[in-house]
């Protein structure tokens, strides 16, 4: 698996990542995606999954990073601290590595929510601060907010079907050291489909480069996101076999040549 720097912290994390939305798979999928070297997973108060993320790296939580979210309902100082707590106990760890806001919420000071992201830093509850869902500007608003830390991700949807962010999220990111966690990369499972009518022109371009690479759809979709330095992609399934399929997507890189068939065909 290969490995990326979070941000600017010296921390690296592998390119590929456990994702826990609308997860039932139980410990097992989760723990065989650790021993393949995908130690990421990502989950967040609203998903229901923390617990199972805590079952799943018991007796290993010490080569595990944890990311989880609170609610942007939860954005008040205090209801941080206490949606913080209320994490730590589901996940049945002493801290958090990488906590994430996990939308915007225009109706409370985002100084007042990074205050309470910093003051959780400041107690070893929490080691990284990270956003969800921000665009450009928010991103930016909030780290003009913190006083001793930095923004180190933020975790948006990216896909061959959903291109938005490399217009200005990422050329930001890679120039400034922030890590990009890329959620829904096979964009809800259509991209390890056989191809759609409405999308077979570029469907058939994607099965194309995986018949020439040896791989699967997945992973030419998982790889094409990950051709970023900033991009680690958080990807989620319920079973043990495709979660090492999508494991397999790193330790290789596809030509540029393919690359580009592939932008043109997803434009």
């Amino acid at each position: 698996m290969l490995l990326k720097e979070l941000g600017k912290t010296g921390v690296k994390l592998p390119e590929i990542g456990l994702g826990t939305w609308q997860y039932g798979g139980g410990t097992e999928p989760l723990r065989k995606g650790i021993s393949l070297g995908a130690f990421l997973i990502d989950t967040a108060e609203m998903y229901g999954t923390e617990g199972w993320v805590g079952k799943a790296v018991q007796g290993r939580r010490d080569t595990v990073f944890i990311a989880t979210k609170v609610s942007g309902n939860n954005l008040r100082y205090d209801d941080v601290l206490k949606a913080a707590e209320k994490s730590l106990k589901g996940l049945e760890t002493e801290f958090i590595d990488l906590y994430q806001i996990h939308w915007p919420n225009p109706r409370i000071p985002l100084g007042e929510t990074m205050r309470a992201m910093e003051e959780l830093v400041r107690q070893g509850k929490v080691r990284f601060v990270g956003v969800s869902n921000f665009s450009l500007a928010q991103m930016k608003e909030a780290q003009a907010s913190m006083k001793k830390y930095s923004i180190v991700a933020n975790q948006v949807e990216y896909s061959l079907l959903d291109r938005e962010i490399e217009k200005d999220l990422i050329p930001y990111c890679e120039k400034n050291g922030v890590t990009v966690l890329a959620y829904s990369p096979l964009a809800r499972g259509r991209l390890a489909a056989k191809p759609m009518i409405r999308q077979r022109h570029a469907m058939g371009e994607l099965q194309k480069v995986a018949e020439e690479s040896g791989k699967t759809m997945a992973q030419v979709a998982l790889n094409w996101c990950n051709r970023w330095p900033s991009v680690i992609s958080l990807v989620k399934s319920d079973r043990v076999d495709r979660v090492a399929e999508n494991c397999h997507a790193s330790g290789w890189r596809l030509s540029e040549e393919q690359i580009e068939r592939l932008n043109k065909a997803f434009r």
